[in-house]
């Protein structure tokens, strides 16, 4: 096969599986760690009207979704790359970075979560993916 298609497959597998990850732990954060009474976590308007409820546990589930969707994302372009393992495993990690900062922009968390989230659970999960990678080649 084509590097570039390769590469661009690793990129584009990396991002949807990763996705996939990140949205079933968000799925089953709920029943994991319960939200505060009356929180309906499938309206953004009722997160934002509640968030001022939660308490820091219940930041755990979103950032874990975040950290480990982006990990098993890079880990996974890594993996399929042909070339430039590191920059397209990186390259998830900045998608999922944006997606992040999007996410902040839109739904107001505690200063605290948003710096945590954006500095900790994108390019160093994705570095961390690549790195991990290197034991399955």
């Amino acid at each position: 096969m084509n590097p570039i298609v390769r590469n661009v497959l690793a990129v584009v597998a990396g991002l949807f599986l990763g996705g996939i990850v990140n949205m079933g732990i968000v799925m089953v954060s709920s029943s994991v760690i319960p939200l505060p009474e009356g929180v309906d976590p499938s309206s953004m308007q009722s997160l934002k009207e509640s968030m001022h409820l939660f308490e820091p546990k219940n930041f755990l589930m979103p950032f874990l979704a975040h950290a480990l969707g982006t990990l098993f994302g890079a880990f996974i372009a890594s993996l399929i790359a042909k070339t430039y393992k590191l920059k397209l495993a990186l390259a998830v990690g900045v998608f999922f970075l944006i997606g992040g900062i999007m996410n902040v922009v839109m739904l107001p968390s505690p200063t605290w979560f948003a710096i945590l989230d954006i500095v900790g659970a994108y390019i160093p999960m994705a570095f961390l993916g690549f790195k991990l990678s290197k034991l399955f080649q």
